[in-house]
């Protein structure tokens, strides 16, 4: 009962818990590219999942490492055990709510084609994927 009233878990599990989420988010988004890809074939096809590889190792390399890095260290830097919920800073659940509400409202539109989406959604999903495998690696 007094994980309810306190619910802290040590910086270990914080770490573990980033880690899964962004891999969580990570396959999930690429499971939305891949059921939309299954409409395409031919060159679509290869150019949607070259462009979204690509795209996923640049945004994995250039942004989501450093900000994996930020949060790494800021939870190796809490208290022996915090908040469950503090594997995120609290301006980024802000954050990931716009995403998700924008990543909603693409999904059930007709702006942009699905295959273009697919790129997009691969490459977010896979740097997600890519960079989780630091805080497993800082987790131990």
């Amino acid at each position: 009962m007094s994980f309810l009233k306190n619910p802290a878990v040590s910086r270990k599990w914080l770490l573990m818990l980033s880690g899964l989420m962004w891999s969580g988010v990570g396959i999930l988004l690429n499971s939305f590219a891949l059921r939309w890809l299954q409409l395409y074939e031919g060159w679509p096809l290869v150019a949607s999942v070259a462009c979204g590889i690509t795209l996923g190792i640049v945004i994995a390399f250039l942004g989501f490492r450093k900000v994996a890095a930020k949060n790494i260290q800021r939870i190796l830097e809490m208290p022996e055990y915090s908040c469950v919920f503090a594997f995120q800073k609290w301006q980024s659940y802000i954050l990931i709510a716009v995403m998700m509400s924008m990543g909603i409202f693409l999904r059930n539109t007709d702006i942009f084609p699905r295959i273009f989406l697919a790129s997009i959604y691969m490459g977010i999903g896979s740097a997600l994927f890519i960079s989780s495998i630091n805080y497993y690696r800082t987790s131990g």
